[in-house]
């Protein structure tokens, strides 16, 4: 079959002639500086390489596929194995990157241009295609997933009766949508829990009512928890912020664990807040290393003199690590200022950020298909890329998890001296009241509201109780001895002088 390489050849030489035109433009560029003429060689030699690379394997997909034609005992699905084959190309040059083939790519267009409603839920942004599950890392508040049971780390195996494994993130996001009041049908599979789940879950409007707020009255401390950036998150924190203002506070807890990300702009809206007018954000740099998009704040910030804790962990990702890091930036250069300057003491406390610093751009090409391609990166001021490195805290405390049922039935009944047969009682018998049980305590709170269970989950949560800490050295040593915490660098030194954080002890042996 001679026209499956005759189109091969005629793919390879347009894309060779269409760079080469672009070369000769470049080279006839009689202003250009030195600088870029550089450019514009490396670029040569790259586009030279792929051009070959292209040519040699399009030749040989060709052959494949003639060969294919010709020989194989029966052909079925053929469109789906190009779509597979396609993306699989994508997945090799970054995890971002993905082939959207017909019915996927209508199905987001249609979910962007139409009127579609979802379930509520975060989902784990490091998910696979090969993964035979989706985490649900946390659910919006009061969202159709919150009021129909699920639960953060719930795992979604099945979309109305399809597995997930070899279905990309959009594809099962894709799935989750539709129209309002709709029914979507998942299998859960929860830790603890032998027997698969499955839910009937509503779609509906997901409010924007993002932020959740507690005041610790007796610690004068504020906790605000950011599960995603929209655009009326900033509006909402500025309210809370207003406030703060009125009262004695000691420190503000800015929750941004399993924060995903969301809008780019509201993120710099949040950070518009504290940093000070026209203060860079971030910036947008393409392959070439040249930037293409600068970012700032665009508003005065509030007058508020509160130290902020910002929590993050594993699953506080893009947008949110941008706000995280840029806060932190603006910290230190304010330091870097001097004793005139107003500071703004910002200390980022939990485990090292997710990692995703890049850009994807979804672009149309034939078939009714689009490309999803990573075509930048992201930068914080000082030109610091979070791409693959994240945000590392100031204070590195990894998050403990409660004792599985059998390690807390275990050390409910062995190891103590009323363990043992007859022990000797030194009081009268008292009935012992029946602890409530895991499967109790879960059902307990599948009654309580949004609200109710997120203060449930932080009295056992050690990460939240370790900012506290950290809140409470920081005023102490503010009313006690103010020169120890008079900047940013000085407070994490004397912070880190009596807090045990999780970085590695060093401890030397005694020989006696």
């Amino acid at each position: 079959m001679k026209q499956y390489l005759t189109l091969a050849l005629l793919f390879s030489l347009s894309t060779t002639s269409i760079v080469l035109c672009a070369k000769i433009g470049m080279q006839n560029n009689n202003s250009a500086t030195n600088n870029n003429k550089t450019n514009r060689e490396n670029e040569q030699k790259e586009d030279k390489s792929f051009d070959e690379i292209a040519y040699t394997w399009t030749r040989t997909f060709a052959e494949m596929l003639q060969k294919t034609e010709q020989k194989h005992y029966r052909i079925n699905n053929l469109q789906e194995c190009m779509i597979h084959a396609f993306d699989a190309f994508l997945n090799c040059l970054d995890p971002h990157s993905d082939f959207l083939g017909p019915k996927s790519f209508k199905s987001i267009s249609d979910k962007i241009s139409g009127e579609f409603f979802g379930i509520g839920v975060i989902i784990d942004a490091t998910r696979d295609a090969k993964d035979k599950f989706m985490t649900i890392v946390d659910t919006i508040p009061e969202g159709p997933s919150d009021k129909a049971g699920i639960r953060p780390m719930d795992k979604i195996i099945e979309i109305e009766g399809k597995p997930l494994e070899g279905m990309s993130t959009e594809e099962t996001m894709v799935l989750l949508k539709g129209p309002k009041d709709s029914v979507v049908h998942v299998k859960i599979l929860r830790d603890g829990q032998s027997d698969l789940l499955e839910f009937d879950i509503i779609r509906d409007v997901i409010k924007e009512q993002v932020l959740l707020a507690f005041y610790l009255e007796k610690i004068q401390t504020y906790y605000v928890a950011l599960t995603m950036f929209t655009s009326n998150s900033a509006y909402q924190l500025e309210k809370l912020l207003n406030k703060i203002k009125k009262k004695k506070v000691r420190a503000l807890i800015l929750d941004l664990r399993n924060n995903s990300g969301g809008l780019l702009d509201a993120a710099i809206d949040i950070i518009g807040l504290f940093a000070p007018n026209k203060s860079l954000v971030v910036t947008q740099k393409d392959k070439n290393n040249q930037e293409i998009n600068r970012h700032e704040t665009h508003r005065e910030p509030l007058d508020i003199n509160v130290p902020i804790f910002i929590l993050t962990n594993n699953f506080t990702a893009s947008a949110a690590e941008i706000l995280a890091g840029c806060l932190k930036q603006h910290s230190e250069h304010l330091e870097k200022k001097g004793k005139k300057q107003k500071q703004l003491m910002i200390f980022i406390v939990g485990s090292r950020t997710f990692g995703k610093g890049s850009v994807q751009e979804v672009i149309p090409v034939s078939n009714n298909s689009a490309v999803k391609i990573t075509t930048s990166l992201y930068f914080l001021p000082d030109n610091v890329s979070i791409q693959g490195e994240g945000i590392t805290p100031d204070f590195v405390v990894e998050k403990t998890f409660p004792p599985t049922k059998q390690v807390s039935w275990f050390t409910k009944y062995y190891g103590r001296e009323q363990s043992l047969k007859n022990y000797i009682k030194t009081t009268e018998d008292k009935e012992e009241q029946e602890k409530e049980s895991p499967d109790k305590k879960e059902e307990k709170l599948q009654h309580q509201t949004w609200s109710q269970r997120a203060q449930t989950r932080l009295q056992e949560d050690n990460q939240f109780k370790q900012a506290l800490t950290l809140a409470n050295i920081y005023h102490v040593a503010k009313t006690s001895c103010p020169q120890n915490v008079s900047n940013r660098h000085k407070a994490i030194e004397f912070m880190n002088s009596v807090f045990i954080s999780d970085n590695e002890i060093t401890m030397q042996e005694v020989k006696i």
